[in-house]
């Protein structure tokens, strides 16, 4: 336990940092002030002006809760769809029932995510609800078969066989056993997925997708300042550090917490 206690700690405060700014942010920003010159530092401006002459700091106190929410919805999404796909997948005895529920996505897989979130752009104008439900889309395909190779290994224990001549019910075999059982997998598999799918997001709204141009955005305030990052760096460089802290930061929390629960079970093993 001492050898991720400093992960652990490290992984919360990185995560802690930008999540604590990206939910409470907005409360603490205060209304705006007068527009100063593009790209200047000082002047009572903590972090200096942007590319329009706003405040820098308000800027990133305003620009995180829409990313981060709309990777939250998006990656909670996937699951609802992937979880009921996978495990029926996985526990069905019947072929055409499998092909039929994981064909369709090797269609979606087959389509690299940000090429079909561009596609779709392209035609419509997704806000960030229909950006959190595109993003969602090209996420279940990869999902699902993670919860499917999941919960096949360990459908095909005794202990499901036993349960089903039990007479329990398929609930209580999928759910109760099963879904159990793929807690670490899936668990790792969100960290991973979360730090995808804000990625993706952060790309989507680099390019201009889900946002307006001049949103308050911690990846549209990366694109619109870069031109003066050698002159006002910290329109630039603070946001950045927020999205890389915040995906580095959930997968050393989610890594430190599965090791101990793992040393937490060997020690309750018998000798």
């Amino acid at each position: 336990m001492r050898r991720s206690r400093p992960r652990h700690v490290l992984g919360a405060l990185l995560v802690g940092v930008p999540l604590v700014l990206a939910l409470l942010g907005p409360l603490f920003a205060g209304e705006p002030g007068p527009r100063a010159a593009s790209f200047t530092t000082g002047g009572g401006h903590w972090l200096g002006t942007d590319f329009v002459g706003r405040e820098v700091w308000r800027e990133v106190l305003l620009g995180g809760r829409s990313a981060v929410l709309v990777a939250l919805t998006a990656t909670a999404l996937a699951y609802l769809v992937a979880l009921p796909l996978g495990l029926v997948s996985a526990l069905t005895h019947r072929t055409w029932l499998e092909e039929l529920l994981m064909r369709p996505l090797d269609v979606l897989l087959a389509v690299p995510s940000l090429l079909m979130v561009l596609l779709v752009a392209a035609v419509l104008t997704p806000g960030a609800v229909g950006l959190a439900l595109l993003v969602a889309l090209v996420n279940i395909p990869d999902a699902a078969r993670i919860v499917r190779a999941a919960a096949a290994e360990a459908a095909s224990r005794p202990a499901v066989e036993a349960l089903r001549l039990q007479g329990e019910t398929w609930w209580r075999t999928a759910v109760g056993y099963v879904g159990r059982s793929t807690t670490r997998v899936l668990a790792a598999d969100a960290g991973v997925r979360f730090t995808g799918v804000l990625y993706l997001v952060a790309t989507a709204a680099f390019l201009g997708v889900g946002v307006e141009p001049d949103a308050s955005d911690w990846a549209v305030m990366v694109d619109r300042n870069r031109t003066g990052l050698f002159v006002q760096p910290w329109a630039v460089v603070v946001p950045a550090l927020l999205i890389v802290a915040l995906t580095m930061g959930g997968n050393l929390l989610v890594d430190s917490v599965l090791e101990h629960r793992k040393r937490s079970r060997m020690k309750r093993r018998p000798a």
